[in-house]
């Protein structure tokens, strides 16, 4: 039996941001929170809206929002914040990721996963895994691991880490 005959549907954790539906494959999804207002840290880019306390870590939470070139998340009684797990370089980060609000968890078949548009040469679009289609929505694939470059997520995992009293 060959591999490609093996795998067949994948899980996706769908969410809203704006009026659009992302996805995240669930294997990349740790737990989801219901909001907490983070701790701002000085000097982060706009898009970190600061940390949380994990279980006695602390875990930057970026808004997705902004890294997307949207408004700023607004706090609603469905506001949320997804803690995932982005791998870069052979490293795991846990970050929490603000969203408007978690949808379902789903089956989706490849075949069901178009690659993402190319849309001229000024939107990036690396960082999306594809095009889902499901109940006639189309549904943004990220690719949680390619959203960040390796400097932004070092300058996360540093923002995130207690400065030491000099």
């Amino acid at each position: 039996m060959a591999v490609a005959s093996i795998v067949s549907s994948t899980q996706y954790l769908s969410f809203m941001l704006d009026k659009e539906i992302f996805a995240l494959d669930i294997g990349k999804v740790r737990e989801v929170l219901d909001f907490t207002t983070p701790t701002k840290v000085p000097q982060t880019p706009r898009y970190m809206r600061g940390v949380i306390n994990l279980r006695g870590g602390a875990v930057p939470v970026i808004d997705l929002r902004l890294k997307f070139g949207m408004t700023e998340t607004e706090r609603t009684v469905n506001t949320c914040i997804i803690i995932v797990e982005v791998s870069i370089n052979d490293e795991t980060t846990i970050l929490g990721a603000l969203a408007d609000s978690v949808k379902e968890v789903f089956d989706l078949n490849p075949e069901d996963v178009e690659p993402a548009p190319r849309i001229g040469t000024q939107l990036k679009t690396e960082f999306l895994r594809g095009m889902g289609k499901k109940d006639d929505e189309f549904i943004l694939i990220l690719d949680i691991d390619k959203v960040f470059t390796v400097d932004e997520i070092s300058g996360l995992s540093g923002a995130a880490m207690a400065p030491e009293a000099e």
